[in-house]
């Protein structure tokens, strides 16, 4: 069969053969054991249903062996033997073009290139699933393949329950992941019902199908870190920026450190991450040795390079041993997947990733207190050289948070808040999303590389038209978002399908957009597939990142996100999602996407025009609720210029009635 044969077929009448396990790929860690024996049998049965009755003694054997080496039953034999990867869009089989978008997108984020665990369906931070199986992948690809302009397909947890009878103006799949009865959302409860085969942690854009590789988070990690040496006044050049993670979204920080100017180091344990990114080079330099990185870093500094340096080793070594030979770090954060740190988000100092795998699949207790031990000493090195005047920042990955829960002293004075800001509450809240830019991002379905180039110049050319009349509250996000589209060709930032991704506010969204459109009109480029991170100014409910800086008490609510997503649906969405978890942890955040297709048309443009005004504004509105004044001050500017936009205003109350 052809590709397109292939992905018509679906789950095969014929069991395809045994697939052996392939170590040259880098797989997730082993989940531990947490069903009874009853509910292995019923994880079995769930497994056993996507096939027929003939199959099942088969398989039976099979999926247990899995169940019990893995912890989770991923139907490796179902594997495709055709490469994954994002093809052009006419490659696809069926009559929807939207359709033909949302397969290129998947494949996407299982390419190998792109994905942390691919065969295990998983893209990034350690558990972020696109489908917890692979029948799951066959069938939403059968589906997708025969669906037409007026059905859609319904997603539950990476489950396709099936194509409904909808309309053209409807989106073509709704996703929802994880979406738990609030009493069922803590850690153990997705290592459970996760085995069971109900549910799956789909991240932010794994299970939304709209991850495109570390350039996803590169733009707004660099705004971090370009911020972050604003607000110590210091320039980037001659600086040092310390962090870890190098897997998945994490990738991007030391690409965003070259771009910024600074010296960057970078801690990874798994060295096969290390790998993957310094081939692509999103990292310059690998060092194993803690003493020679020390004084490769005093070099770098003394000459003011601009380098980035992937540590191969556990990052608490490189704080400590930078206290201890007094190598000033000028910023400091963390990116590894702390949202997961009891199933491979983090691991403890002082033993090997090996070793720590199997403690961690063998002896979850011990490995929980040897994380929780590690998390202490993490923090109080950190502690020491915020003593002598480096700024350090939570990178919304549960650092502080679970730093906390392991008994860490990283607790303000007054025992309620951290001793340190999360960098939306200090960066990207208030500069950022309160004036409604975050990371609008688009895919050039053609697959050519020129029409990216194409939408490039585009983009800029519509930012510096925009500029001219911006007033000065946001000229200077408007000038860091030229400065980066301009630059973006020469950074070489495409890992996988011919993406972009560019801060942006609704006014940029919206023209930029229409200029695609209009391009696409006139056949001077293919299709485009609009979206953007769920990390964004209205698609995320998240206490201790995206919503962190929100003060009025609702920080802890989720309205803003379900509205998001209920909106976009009937707005034009070609797809949305909405999830549980994301990158700082199961129970923790609810978070909501979208994908959007381009092809040229009057109904393209209807629905831009009206999706992506109210996909940002959803937001600021919330926002100036919370008196945020930035907010206040866009959402002014917007009823200004939208007359049939009418927002609740906030009136601020003096303090000193209350002194």
């Amino acid at each position: 069969m052809n590709f397109k044969e292939e992905i018509l077929q679906g789950i095969p009448t014929t069991l395809p053969a045994l697939k052996e396990y392939d170590t040259n790929v880098n797989h997730a860690p082993k989940r531990k054991k947490i069903l009874s024996a009853e509910e292995e049998q019923l994880a079995l049965r769930n497994a056993l249903r996507y096939f027929e009755p003939q199959h099942h003694a088969t398989l039976l054997p099979e999926f247990k062996n899995e169940l019990d080496t893995y912890g989770r039953i991923y139907m490796y034999r179902l594997r495709p033997d055709y490469k994954i990867y994002a093809r052009p869009i006419n490659e696809y089989p069926g009559e929807c073009t939207q359709a033909k978008a949302i397969m290129l997108m998947i494949q996407n984020n299982l390419d190998h290139a792109v994905a942390q665990h691919p065969h295990e369906l998983i893209t990034y931070g350690g558990n972020g699933g696109v489908f917890s199986n692979w029948a799951q992948y066959r069938l939403v690809m059968q589906y997708l393949g025969q669906m037409t302009n007026e059905q859609t397909l319904v997603v539950y947890s990476g489950h396709p329950l099936g194509l409904f009878p909808s309309h053209k103006d409807a989106p073509r799949v709704v996703v929802t992941n994880g979406m738990m009865i609030p009493n069922y959302s803590k850690p153990d409860d997705w290592e459970k019902f996760n085995a069971l085969g109900v549910t799956q942690y789909g991240q932010m854009t794994a299970g939304s199908y709209m991850y495109i590789g570390p350039q996803g988070i590169v733009h707004g990690t660099t705004i971090t870190v370009l911020n972050g040496f604003r607000k110590i006044k210091k320039s980037p050049r001659g600086g040092l920026f310390v962090t870890s993670g190098l897997g998945g979204m994490s990738g991007a920080q030391p690409k965003a450190g070259n771009i910024a100017g600074c010296v960057t180091v970078c801690g990874e344990v798994n060295k096969k991450a290390t790998q993957t990114r310094h081939s692509q080079g999103w990292v310059d330099e690998v060092i194993s040795d803690v003493h020679k990185l020390g004084e490769r870093v005093t070099n770098a500094l003394k000459l003011k390079e601009t380098v980035s340096i992937a540590y191969d080793g556990n990052i608490v070594d490189v704080w400590e041993h930078f206290d201890k030979e007094n190598i000033h770090i000028d910023l400091g954060s963390d990116q590894t997947s702390l949202h997961n740190p009891w199933a491979g988000g983090y691991y403890p100092v002082g033993m090997s990733y090996e070793a720590a795998n199997e403690m961690m699949a063998n002896n979850p207790e011990e490995f929980k207190e040897k994380i929780q031990e590690s998390l202490r000493k993490h923090a109080a090195a950190i502690n020491k050289h915020t003593a002598k005047g480096t700024y350090f920042f939570d990178y919304g990955n549960a650092f502080l948070l679970e730093a906390s829960r392991a008994g860490a002293d990283i607790m303000a004075e007054n025992n309620i808040d951290f001793k340190y800001p999360s960098y939306v509450q200090d960066i990207m809240g208030p500069m950022c999303f309160d004036y409604g830019f975050g990371p609008f991002r688009w895919v050039c379905a053609s697959g050519n590389p020129e029409d990216l180039a194409k939408t490039d110049a585009i983009a800029c050319e519509v930012l510096e038209e925009i500029m001219k009349t911006s007033p000065p509250e946001i000229q200077q996000q408007m000038l860091d978002n030229i400065q980066w589209i301009k630059g973006a060709q020469e950074n070489k930032l495409v890992v996988g399908s011919q993406a972009r991704i560019l801060y942006a506010d609704a006014e940029g969204r919206m023209k930029i957009a229409s200029a695609f459109n209009k391009h696409i009109s006139e056949e001077k480029i293919g299709t485009v597939i609009l979206g953007r991170d769920h990390h964004d100014v209205s698609g995320t409910d998240s206490p201790y990142r995206e919503t962190s800086n929100i003060y009025d008490g609702s920080r802890f609510t989720a309205d803003m996100a379900i509205h998001n997503v209920i909106g976009d649906s009937f707005r034009g969405a070609t797809w949305v999602s909405i999830h549980n978890g994301g990158g700082v942890g199961w129970g923790e955040v609810i978070n909501g996407g979208f994908g959007m297709v381009l092809d040229g048309t009057d109904d393209a443009q209807r629905r831009l025009e009206s999706m992506l005004f109210w996909d940002v504004n959803n937001g600021i509105a919330r926002r100036s609720w919370a008196r945020n004044e930035e907010a206040v001050f866009a959402i002014k500017r917007e009823m200004e210029r939208t007359p049939n936009l009418k927002v609740t205003l906030p009136n601020f109350v003096d303090d000193s009635l209350f002194s």
